[in-house]
Formats: structure tokens, C-alpha cells, sequence
């Protein structure tokens, strides 16, 4: 039998994580095709109507039913807009570990709202479902996201070193304006007593809406 997770929505004071939704597809997008995403994801670029609507039929759901993982949209909880993705892949059943992707819309950026949709995910991890570990892995020039894994409480445990295909803007318009390049990767872990105290600075720092519940 496949272990999987639950079909979840997760709350805090100012978001909702939920599955995707097809009422997603056209903020989804946009917020794909911004160039900081293109920069540091591996997804299909130009990302077009075609490999959204296969993300939010196909792909999205699969994690979950699979075992891999799961995906979530992150939106807001007053307005429904799409704030960004969170998504949890490469879980480890037995040892009860997993890793977090995030994604955050150009929009929604400067508000805390990443690192508040993963701590409220890794809270729900820890406590409702037994995880003991979860592990992110940031480029080593995407400094945004590693002051996510810094406010978290996360440990740098290691680089992988060349173990990432980024993109960087070229001059040259045949290739779509973007190549291929290598970098490095920072291993970040996450365990539940590295989590204690994190939800109460940041919501004192004024980075963070306070964790209410999942369903």
C-alpha cells in the first residue's frame, strides 16, 4: 500500500495552503514566468496555459496520490490571491523525512509570506504527522531563500557542490534569452526541536502571522 498524505488546507492569520485549483492557472503563469522564478527553477520556460493546466491536473495531484509528496497553492486568506507554492518531494516514508520547495509571486514578495507558509507546514509535519526531519536545498546565490531557511531555525549542514542547473540572462534572443549554468547547492536541515521558540520571534520581528490549524 502507498503512503501518502492527506488532501490538507493548512491557515495561518493571513494564508490559506491548499491543493491547486484551476481558478489558479492564470496568476499561476505569471508568477512562473517572473525572472527570479525562471532564474532558480527547473520548470518549462517559457511556462505556458499547457504546462499549467498539467501541473494542476496531473502533476500536483500525482505527488500526492504517489507518495512523492505534496503540492500546495498559497494564497491569501482576505483576498484569495495567489501568494506563491509550497511543495514537499523525495519523502522518505521510513524515516520520516522530506524536502520543502517555495515559491513566492513577485507581488507577495518582502512580507514574510515564505517563510510563514513553510514554518506553518513543517509545524504540521512535526506535530500531526511524525516527520523528524525536512530539508531544503537553496543555490548558493539565491540569498532570498536562505534567509527563509535562516529565520526557520534551519542548520546548514553541507554544500552539494555543481548540483544545480540554474538560468542567467543572455544577450543573445535565440535561445529565449536565457542558458543553462551550474551551481552549487546549501543542504539545509530542519528537526522539531530546531523549531522551538521560531513561530514566537517571528511573530514578535513582525515577519510571521500566527499558526491556527489545518484540516
Amino acid at each position: 500500500m502507498t503512503i501518502t498524505f492527506p488532501s490538507i488546507s493548512i491557515s495561518t492569520d493571513r494564508l490559506v495552503m491548499r491543493p491547486f485549483e484551476m481558478a489558479d492557472i492564470p496568476a499561476y503563469i505569471e508568477m512562473m514566468n517572473d525572472e527570479a522564478v525562471t532564474a532558480w527553477m527547473d520548470g518549462p520556460n517559457p511556462y505556458t496555459q499547457v504546462d499549467a493546466e498539467r501541473w494542476v491536473r496531473r502533476i500536483a495531484p500525482a505527488e500526492r496520490t504517489a507518495g512523492h509528496g505534496i503540492a500546495l497553492a498559497v494564497t491569501e486568506f482576505l483576498t484569495q490571491r495567489l501568494v506563491g507554492s509550497v511543495r514537499l518531494l523525495n519523502t522518505d516514508w521510513r524515516t520520516r523525512s522530506t524536502e520543502v520547495r517555495y515559491i513566492t509571486a513577485p507581488w507577495a514578495r518582502g512580507e514574510g509570506y515564505a517563510t510563514e507558509s513553510v514554518l506553518a507546514i513543517a509545524q504540521w509535519l512535526f506535530r500531526d504527522q511524525g516527520f523528524e526531519r525536512i530539508e531544503l536545498r537553496t543555490p548558493a546565490d539565491n540569498t532570498a531563500s536562505q534567509q527563509v531557511a535562516q529565520k526557520l531555525g534551519c542548520i546548514s549542514e553541507g554544500v552539494l557542490r555543481n548540483a544545480r542547473i540554474a538560468r542567467t540572462r543572455t544577450e543573445n534572443g535565440t535561445d529565449g534569452g536565457w542558458t543553462d549554468i551550474r551551481t552549487d547547492l546549501i543542504v539545509w536541515g530542519l528537526l522539531p526541536e530546531d523549531l522551538e521558540g521560531v513561530a514566537e520571534q517571528l511573530a514578535d520581528a513582525g515577519d510571521y502571522g500566527t499558526y491556527n490549524t489545518w484540516k
